[in-house]
């Protein structure tokens, strides 16, 4: 599982908005109603990935032999797992739009196959009421990033370091095994990721609000959006079945 993901993808995207026709053409309603249709663009795709990482977990879990598979060669699926997500965050300005749903749909997709396992060491009491905790929660949070006329960039500046701290904790504790960083590590993410979700929410309202050049570049901006709320949304997930989950 490429835990804590690959965020960003949008360098080339965000910069092409705008071009070619004039920002003072739409007045703030017209405008407010764009960004709000854009954040229902980016909350479907997201929605979507989800879904598609739901169906295949499941199907993984339904059969022994694909699980037993799964395990035996996590680590190739790990590392696939990565480089697609920082493959599509680095190529998306090159990308076709159709492209670039693929690499999403696809990284979705395998998310959800290495998603199995992990779940497994739980039970399925425990998942369904994590995954309806962070469900609520990701929910207030959106809202709030959505809604808020405070700027958010210094708290997700800080917590993208916060994230770069607990990525190198998260490592080391491969070689430590210590059941207190690992503890501190899944608290830290909790906190980490509901901040970014708001964080992220209003950076990518904004990115609407301004606008895009085209129909393709709008719709690459939605896919990065969505990758990025996903990734919000798993690892928060994560985060808190590792502290509140019950094992089998």
């Amino acid at each position: 599982m490429a835990e804590f993901g690959w965020r960003g993808g949008m360098q080339g995207v965000d910069s092409a908005r705008q071009d070619g026709w004039d920002q003072a053409a739409l007045d703030a309603p017209a405008r407010t109603a764009m960004a709000t249709k854009f954040l229902g663009q980016v909350y479907s795709w997201m929605a979507g990935g989800l879904a598609l990482s739901g169906a295949m977990a499941m199907a993984v879990l339904s059969s022994e032999p694909l699980l037993q598979a799964t395990w035996e060669h996590r680590t190739f699926l790990i590392i696939l797992e990565l480089l697609t997500v920082i493959g599509f965050s680095a190529l998306l300005p090159r990308m076709s739009a159709s492209m670039a749903a693929a690499a999403f749909l696809f990284y979705a997709s395998l998310t959800g196959v290495t998603f199995a396992p992990i779940l497994m060491a739980y039970t399925s009491s425990s998942v369904a009421n994590v995954f309806f905790v962070t469900a609520g929660t990701f929910t207030g949070m959106a809202a709030y990033g959505a809604v808020t006329k405070r700027d958010l960039t210094s708290m997700g500046s800080f917590m993208t370091m916060g994230l770069i701290a607990i990525v190198i904790a998260a490592v080391v504790n491969l070689f430590l095994a210590s059941s207190a960083l690992q503890f501190a590590v899944s608290l830290l993410g909790a906190v980490i990721f509901i901040g970014l979700t708001a964080y992220d929410v209003q950076r990518f309202k904004q990115m609407g609000y301004l606008g895009f050049a085209d129909a393709s570049q709008q719709r690459k901006a939605a896919l990065s959006g969505a990758l990025n709320l996903y990734l919000d949304f798993i690892n928060l997930f994560l985060s808190l079945l590792r502290l509140f989950g019950s094992r089998r």
